[in-house]
């Protein structure tokens, strides 16, 4: 009797702040469709006037990366599809006006920083465990949300961290993943893989301020206007005035640097010889293909 009330109260309690928030019914698909139409944060919308967004990932569309300053709204939105999702398969109705998914087996999260220093564990240690278990434990039914991942260490390492983690995600994985970042450089993936769409949390500038619209639109972020949003953190005049120096001379010292001094952030591909001499199985070739072979590849390099 008394798991049959506490299961009414729950079941009550969801029916009641479903009817009073607006919330739909979520549709369920046996194809791996995800459409939220006019989503919303369960928990924000009750602290500020929420501005809905929407998101639509088809069957063959994996990875959606997330650009965009701080503070316009990319973790609320990464947050509010993982609790739609959430909510859906608990058995509620949703925050939001249309929503289809399909069923996930397991939603993964990294969102936030944390440590361990009692065990020795930094920060960044702790966000490369924390990847370490999505990538074994995700499958392709699987919903993974990423926030900000690669911070804790050096630009290049944590763009090269970051690249690879979304690649392998959206190429053998093959879950449906939402990665918000402030490296832009990622958006790239887009090109190169199948399956990658770019989203952007939209601002605009006004006047010298920065206006953050919490639309999630389309497309990759023209800036990160990081200095803007140090101002709306009440930075002294002096030292954001001199953020804005720095960052001008470092502007002009990238696009003055020869093409030819840059590093390459990625390994270079690997020459085409290479991959032919991996392919080949020497234990099937006659004496007079291997020889034959030999002199063409020779006569490749020149």
């Amino acid at each position: 009797m008394g798991e049959a009330l506490a299961e009414l109260d729950v079941l009550r309690s969801l029916a009641e702040v479903a009817h009073k928030k607006g919330y739909t019914r979520p549709r369920f698909t046996e194809s791996r469709r995800l459409l939220i139409r006019e989503g919303r944060h369960p928990v924000v919308e009750e602290t500020v006037t929420f501005v809905p967004n929407d998101l639509f990932m088809d069957e063959r569309t994996h990875l959606a990366l997330v650009t965009g300053p701080n503070m316009a709204g990319k973790s609320v939105f990464l947050r509010q599809v993982a609790l739609i999702a959430l909510l859906a398969q608990m058995g509620s109705f949703v925050p939001a006006k249309e929503a289809e998914l399909p069923l996930f087996d397991k939603i993964f999260t990294r969102v936030g920083a944390s440590d361990a220093v009692a065990e020795g564990i930094s920060t960044f240690m702790a966000e490369m465990q924390e990847a370490a278990g999505i990538l074994s434990g995700a499958t392709e039914n699987s919903l993974v949300i990423l926030d900000e991942l690669g911070r804790g260490t050096s630009t290049h390492d944590g763009m090269a961290l970051a690249w690879a983690i979304a690649k392998h995600l959206a190429q053998k994985v093959r879950c449906k993943t939402l990665f918000a970042t402030h490296y832009r450089e990622l958006a790239e993936l887009a090109e190169e893989l199948p399956g990658v769409i770019n989203l952007h949390a939209a601002a605009r500038e006004w006047k010298g301020e920065v206006v953050f619209l919490y639309r999630i639109l389309p497309g990759v972020a023209e800036k990160s206007y990081g200095i803007q949003v140090a101002k709306l953190a009440r930075l002294p005049e002096e030292v954001l005035a001199e953020a804005k120096r720095k960052l001008s001379e470092l502007e002009k010292k990238s696009m003055a640097k020869p093409k030819a001094e840059l590093l390459p952030l990625f390994e270079p591909p690997e020459h085409p010889i290479l991959e032919e001499l991996r392919k080949i199985e020497p234990e099937k070739l006659t004496p007079l293909e291997a020889l034959e072979l030999l002199f063409r590849l020779r006569k490749e390099l020149g």
